[in-house]
């Protein structure tokens, strides 16, 4: 049997809301401008977090030249990429390299147009497209910023959890010695070097890195660059992606608890719970998650940190006593890597991996379907191991992720595919309890089905499979489909 998936999900990351810009300018330039500099005014209204330019001129052929630069509201150079670039983007936090990240404050500002070659009789019209983003959010980019890597909808593996320089992520420098802040295109690198199609450069408490994901981004048109950042605090760390907003990452006992951090996130972030029961101590400061009652504001928990799959560090059972509370989080899993330059490969990147269903591989599309649930963690972080899982019952289907309406008495058809994971074990666990529902043998090929049927009794349940190797070690956790009554 072979599953089908049948996803309806909006185009996230194929759609935006910003895909008209706010303001259109237009002109014409003459011989009259050659080896001059002209400024372009427009006004930038209060509110605005994020400015973005597209810029283009005719007159080519004749070997008309129009560099660009940006001008900010007190005359200031913001930045100057002359003809390297036509599109170009400014926030305080970030901006596309040649422009200095800027507050997008309200005033008058101005694109300079600079002319070194424009023949006495010829001319050109130029158009600037400009987009004003109310927000920091990765949603609010206009399409021209940051389209999708690739269209087609599909499984996308990735990376949910690394550190560089920009934190404490440190690797051996030229010619070997101490430690010293790995730059972020090492990671990058690392990533691509094991065909990850997204990873995220997750910084404690900063987002300084944004700047260099979008330089680095040209560089790796098949994998897209997350930024996202790593909230630490002294009860619990948790990642948030999504939003490069500026949010005060101190949770004080007694005084300021993840609750009131958490409602502080803007609506569009995600927010995911890092290595939950690590000890929290001097080795490891902060790292256990206390506040149970933050878990309702939170969209992910990193189920797999690493290699703790099989160990007592393990965030499995801490994701699973969520799911039993009633809460919908999505396992994900992210290698919390270090150092880029790590040898070995289960100290390294993409391991684990977190692979996800998505309508196209964007920013937007990788999130929205995490917060879907329409992922699984291959947990040696392997480039092939596939593990879908789809339910059917009156004539709706669900895949993980999803929930499924089934009265008492309803028969309910499930169906798995696994793929290359040949002499594994695949088992059904509802509400976290192994079911026998399957034949107690090892999946025979490399590419096997596997079906079973549920009578619903009516109540709220939680179907997931794992698949462990012939020594019982995890190698894939999947999601759940969530059974409810009508």
């Amino acid at each position: 049997m072979r599953i089908l998936f049948a996803i309806l999900m909006c185009a996230a990351g194929l759609v935006h809301a910003a895909e008209q810009p706010d303001l259109v300018l237009r002109g014409r330039l003459t011989g009259a401008d050659h080896q001059t500099y002209r400024t372009v005014p427009f006004a930038v209204p209060a509110g605005v977090q994020r400015l973005t330019v597209d810029f283009a001129y005719d007159g080519k052929e004749q070997r008309s030249v129009i560099d660009l630069g940006l001008l900010g509201p007190d005359g200031a150079v913001v930045g100057w990429s002359g003809g390297n670039k036509h599109v170009f983007t400014v926030s305080a936090v970030d901006a596309t390299p040649s422009y200095l990240p800027t507050p997008t404050r309200a005033g008058t500002w101005s694109l300079l147009l600079g002319v070194p070659n424009l023949r006495r009789d010829a001319h050109a019209d130029y158009t600037a497209r400009v987009w004003f983003a109310r927000t920091l959010d990765a949603a609010d980019e206009p399409p021209v910023l940051a389209p999708p890597l690739n269209t087609a909808p599909g499984w996308y593996r990735g990376d949910l959890h690394s550190h560089t320089g920009h934190s404490d992520g440190s690797c051996a420098p030229q010619g070997g010695g101490a430690p010293v802040p790995c730059p972020l295109f090492l990671t990058a690198q690392a990533a691509d070097r094991r065909g990850l199609d997204f990873v995220a450069i997750t910084e404690h408490n900063t987002v300084s890195h944004a700047a260099a994901v979008r330089e680095l981004q040209p560089y790796f048109p098949r994998m897209l660059l997350l930024p996202g950042r790593e909230v630490t605090g002294f009860q619990g760390h948790a990642n948030l992606f999504g939003t490069l907003a500026p949010l005060d990452f101190r949770v004080v006992r007694g005084s300021r608890d993840w609750s009131a951090l958490l409602r502080d996130v803007p609506a569009r972030g995600l927010v995911a719970v890092n290595h939950p029961v690590r000890p929290s101590g001097e080795d490891c400061m902060g790292c256990g998650w206390e506040d149970l009652d933050a878990l309702a504001r939170v969209q992910a928990i990193e189920a797999v940190n690493g290699r703790d799959a099989d160990t007592s560090f393990s965030g499995i059972p801490f994701w699973q006593a969520a799911l039993d509370r009633g809460l919908r989080p999505t396992a994900i899993g992210g290698s919390d890597n270090h150092h880029a330059d790590a040898a070995d490969p289960a100290q390294g990147i993409a391991s684990p991996t977190t692979v996800v269903y998505a309508t196209a591989l964007s920013h937007t599309a990788i999130l929205d379907a995490i917060r879907a649930g329409h992922v699984f963690v291959d947990v040696q972080g392997t480039r092939e191991r596939m593990l879908e899982l789809e339910a059917q019952a009156g004539g709706k289907r669900a895949i993980m992720g999803d929930a499924l309406a089934a009265a008492a008495g309803t028969t309910v058809r499930f169906g798995i595919r696994v793929r290359h994971a040949a002499g594994m074990q695949a088992a059904v666990l509802v509400d976290g309890m192994s079911r026998k529902l399957l034949p107690d043998t090892p999946l025979a090929d490399d590419d096997q089905a596997l079906a079973f049927d549920w009578v619903a009794d009516g109540r709220r349940h939680t179907v997931r499979v794992e698949v462990r190797d012939r020594e019982g070690k995890l190698m894939l956790l999947g999601n759940p489909i969530y059974l409810l009554p009508p």
